[in-house]
């Protein structure tokens, strides 16, 4: 008769049991053709995870039935999407199990895995009870009463920045763990400020042109040179016809998105509902400095005084920032790259028990 070895067995590192994880499911109501931060971060990290040797599937609106979202457009709110969710979980096995956001094709999911006992982790990306505070009189409790039930069926909620962590544990949310954004420092550089032929100083606001983003703070700021409007959303018409000397140019992409932010002499980030801001990155990777209100997200980004400035006179702050170092903005900004930030990411995940 053989007998088992009493030989002890060395358990796997922490790299080789996460490299166990091969199959990777990623679900997400945000996706191309959206141009967002969350679509951003997505792309890098299914780009990264690939070439670490992971087999990533993205389970997005694309392929489903979709209608447009209520006051928004641009973003296609999937339907009937539980055939479609089992029919993934069957064919692909996924190893882990991400949900990236909290609309249909996320709760969907998350239904999924609850009535099958799977293990999976999410991510808070966007602060949807401010969003939509700022269009229906829907009380912030209501909302983040939601979003907890939500996240906490989770293992894990990965947030931005220690700002954000510190403001969800104080609303209630207990199994937070910290996934950093990134930033392409060889395609977001210091670029020639020619490229636009605006007069100076250019103060270059870049993201969606929604009711949240707050871009009558900037609009309306006093400003001696030029304000260029790079996005485009629902308030387009609105802020051109009541602000018809800023330059708006709508959405740019790749090397024409990094041009414009280069030739700007500051980036201006109105927002006061945001959970990172990754143009602030791609921003301070071109040598611009960049002014904020002192809120979640950018007191986590930027430095006052050496890659740009923080004050609730957002004027004020945009000035002062012109006076910092490019070469600082660009140190800071190289620190953020998203090799480290998807190893971060793969960390996190739990094998879904499939």
């Amino acid at each position: 008769m053989t007998g088992r070895s009493n030989d002890a067995v060395t358990p796997p590192s922490r790299d080789e049991y996460k490299l166990l994880i091969v199959r990777i499911l990623i679900a997400t109501d945000a996706w191309a053709p959206q141009t967002n931060g969350v679509v951003s971060t997505l792309k890098q990290t299914v780009s990264q995870l690939s070439g670490r040797g992971h087999v990533v599937q993205m389970l997005t609106p694309q392929g489903f039935t979709s209608i447009p979202c209520p006051g928004y457009g641009e973003i296609r709110l999937a339907m009937r999407v539980q055939p479609g969710v089992r029919e993934q979980f069957e064919v692909f096995r996924p190893e882990a199990v991400h949900v990236a956001t909290e609309g249909p094709i996320g709760l969907a999911v998350r239904a999924y895995c609850r009535a099958r006992s799977l293990r999976f982790t999410t991510s808070y990306h966007t602060q949807f009870p401010q969003y939509l505070r700022k269009r229906l009189p829907v009380p912030l409790k209501w909302s983040y009463w939601l979003l907890r039930r939500f996240h906490r069926a989770g293992e894990r909620c990965m947030v931005s920045t220690p700002s954000m962590q510190r403001e969800l544990e104080g609303r209630g949310f207990r199994n937070l763990v910290r996934w950093r954004r990134g930033v392409d420092s060889l395609l977001f550089r210091p670029r020639e400020k020619s490229f636009l032929d605006l007069p100076r100083p250019v103060a270059v606001y870049v993201g969606r042109l929604a009711v949240e983003k707050n871009l009558d703070a900037f609009l309306a700021m006093a400003w001696t040179g030029s304000k260029l409007v790079v996005g485009d959303g629902p308030e387009r018409a609105r802020l051109h016809a009541r602000y018809p000397d800023a330059c708006f140019v709508g959405f740019q992409h790749g090397e024409s998105l990094a041009r414009h932010i280069a030739a700007a002499d500051v980036m201006v980030f109105p927002s006061l509902t945001d959970t990172f801001g990754l143009v602030n990155l791609e921003a301070m990777a071109c040598g611009v400095p960049v002014a904020a209100f002192p809120v979640t997200g950018p007191v986590d980004v930027i430095e006052d005084g050496v890659t740009g400035a923080l004050d609730w006179d957002l004027a004020a702050a945009a000035r002062r920032a012109l006076g910092v170092s490019p070469a600082a903005c660009r140190e800071l900004a190289e620190k953020y790259d998203w090799a480290s930030c998807t190893r971060e990411f793969e960390s996190h995940l739990v094998p879904s028990g499939l």
